[in-house]
């Protein structure tokens, strides 16, 4: 019989306590296993499941409830797959759960514990992380708006293209929605954003897997057709999406019609890069809005030589505001009745290299695209006070000066803000005119509402230009506060010989005689047209031809002295009697 000595008693003793502490381990173990917030499971060569914690049972849980064919069968078959090759692998698993889908980042190893063949797997939940990068892709490459592709989704594929040298033509169309700023502006932006979302969905309709339609700016669509067997086939595809887009959009009780101007290039006929592929068709968009809007060009050599020309224009336009080469012609306003000066009409002019002078219709435009019109505008105010010495002596001292200022910068309250203080700190605010077109009263822009007061209170008096072409009606006007309205050329030209145009001429006349509003006839060059407004309607005021060209008031400079008064006092200077104004023949005083 054995006998416990003391050696046994403490060898005993360190068995039983080492026992305990490594069950202790092992609960510890476990439930650190189980608070995991990574999934982890263990299975055998059978596929049988050994150890699951919680977290693991939650995603076997939500794969057995997603969509058949289970995910759970799979993932058994494919974990045997990976306990008989003996190699690990890193993983993708999403599982969709109805609306919802949850990614899980898995990665299985196989490994051989005890003799036995077992497959470790652990389960990351990575949802918000994909959703959160599917989020920056999305917003990377997809138009927040329209859900179209953005511009870098197009020009890749299209550089692919290019690159794939087994490609034989497609074509890049550069599309541009007409009118869309007056659209915005009249209706909001709210609706302007919900017809970009209706006109991308014409646009996209009927398109092919291989076609790519790419929002790359504000109102700029780029559209991929590849492949294309040639010109003809475009131009049917391009000609039906045009008619689609011909019947109203409908947002929010407004009924409005909207089309685009499209350039079309055509690879490799048009250029063998990207860019050279989208500057040619914009170039032959641009061709189309000069041409009256609405329809499809495609490109070709001429409209490169065009471009160039353009671009010339652009650099010199810079040049000339940088080198201060404008200058201001000046065309009389005049009382057809009494041949008077009543105000000056202030016109802005380009010298060119040569020193010749070029008319506003080259350049206007332009300035007001480059954003370079506000500059322009203040060398027009700077150039009037520094000749107020002979426009003074010319024209009298009382006749109003006449500014023209661009819808543009009509509702840009913060220019129109600075060009306020600007004019009444010449120190004869009261001597001026705004002229705007009527576009920047009917729009919803600040002019009316913001605009309209600053200049009242300085004393400047406003002018309502080339009324009877823009987007307004005879009831705008209603609603309008100017001083006076100045009726377009097109109204006026044989209007002795056009019963319609003295209907609309009437009508102007009376409802602007109710407002309150003086009434200037543009664009007078014949004595009949002189005579018929004399005859026939109660207008006071005309410009034109008939009366005089606007002139240069250095030209005047040999014949008339300047005085040496300060430009406050002669702002308010008295007429000087028996001085002759400059006429057509003398045909009006000051």
């Amino acid at each position: 019989m054995h006998s416990f000595t003391k050696h046994d008693f403490q060898a005993g003793a360190a068995a039983t306590s080492q026992d305990d502490i490594s069950s202790n381990e092992l609960r510890i173990l476990r439930d650190l296993l189980q608070l995991l917030p990574a999934g982890v499971t263990v299975q055998d060569e059978q596929g049988q499941f050994i150890l699951v914690n919680e977290a693991a049972a939650s995603q076997l849980q939500l794969a057995a409830s997603a969509s058949q064919p289970s995910p759970v069968d799979e993932r058994h078959a494919a974990n045997l797959d990976l306990l008989r090759s003996g190699r690990p692998v890193v993983l993708e698993e999403v599982l969709s759960c109805g609306a919802s889908k949850y990614v899980f980042l898995t990665s299985h190893r196989p490994v051989q514990i005890a003799g036995r063949n077992l497959l470790i797997s652990t389960s990351t939940d990575i949802s918000e992380q994909k959703a959160f990068e599917d989020q920056l892709f999305r917003s990377a490459y997809y138009d927040e708006l329209t859900g179209l592709p953005t511009r870098r989704v197009i020009e890749h594929r299209v550089n692919g293209l290019i690159r794939d040298d087994s490609q034989s033509h497609f074509a890049l169309a550069f599309l541009d929605v007409d009118n869309f700023k007056h659209i915005n502006d009249y209706y909001g932006h709210a609706i302007g954003d919900a017809l970009l979302i209706e006109l991308s969905k014409r646009l996209g309709h009927a398109l092919r897997e291989t076609d790519i339609l790419s929002r790359i700016s504000g109102d700029e669509f780029l559209l991929l057709l590849n492949p294309i067997s040639g010109n003809d086939e475009v131009a049917e595809f391009i000609h039906v999406m045009q008619e689609r887009l011909k019947a109203p959009f409908f947002i929010e009780e407004s009924e409005i019609f909207a089309s685009t101007s499209i350039g079309v290039s055509l690879y490799p006929m048009h250029g063998r890069s990207y860019e050279a592929l989208r500057q040619n068709a914009d170039i032959a968009m641009y061709r189309v809005k000069n041409n009256g809007k609405g329809s499809t060009a495609f490109f070709d050599n001429s409209m490169e030589r065009e471009a160039l020309a353009r671009m010339k224009i652009e650099q010199s336009l810079r040049l000339a505001i940088l080198e201060k080469r404008f200058c201001c012609a000046f065309q009389a306003k005049v009382d057809i009745r009494t041949h008077e000066v009543q105000g000056i009409e202030a016109l802005v002019r380009l010298r060119d290299d040569e020193g010749v002078i070029q008319a506003p219709g080259t350049f206007i435009n332009l300035a007001v695209e480059l954003g370079l019109i506000d500059e322009l505008t203040f060398l027009v105010l700077a150039e009037i006070v520094k000749s107020i010495d002979l426009i003074n002596d010319t024209f009298g001292p009382t006749a109003t000066i006449s500014i023209n200022v661009a819808a543009k910068q009509a509702g840009n309250v913060e220019f129109m803000r600075r060009f306020a203080r600007a004019i009444e700190e010449t120190g004869f605010p009261k001597r001026f005119m705004i002229e705007v077109t009527e576009d920047a009263f009917v729009t919803r822009s600040h002019f009316q509402d913001q605009i309209v007061p600053i200049l009242r209170g300085i004393g400047v008096g406003i002018s309502i230009d080339d009324f009877g072409i823009g987007y307004s009606s005879l009831s705008a006007l209603a609603d309008i506060t100017a001083d006076e309205i100045k009726i377009d050329r097109s109204f006026i030209t044989d209007i002795h010989q056009r019963p319609r145009s003295q209907g609309i001429l009437r009508a102007i006349e009376s409802l602007s005689e109710a407002l309150g509003m003086t009434v200037i006839a543009e664009g007078i060059e014949s004595y009949e047209e002189l005579t018929y407004l004399q005859a026939a309607t109660k207008i006071r005021y005309a410009q034109g031809y008939y009366f005089a060209k606007p002139i240069f008031l250095e030209d005047l400079k040999p014949a008339t002295p300047v005085a040496s008064e300060s430009r406050a006092s002669l702002a308010a200077r008295p007429a000087q009697d028996g001085r002759q104004g400059y006429s057509r023949a003398s045909g009006f005083r000051r």
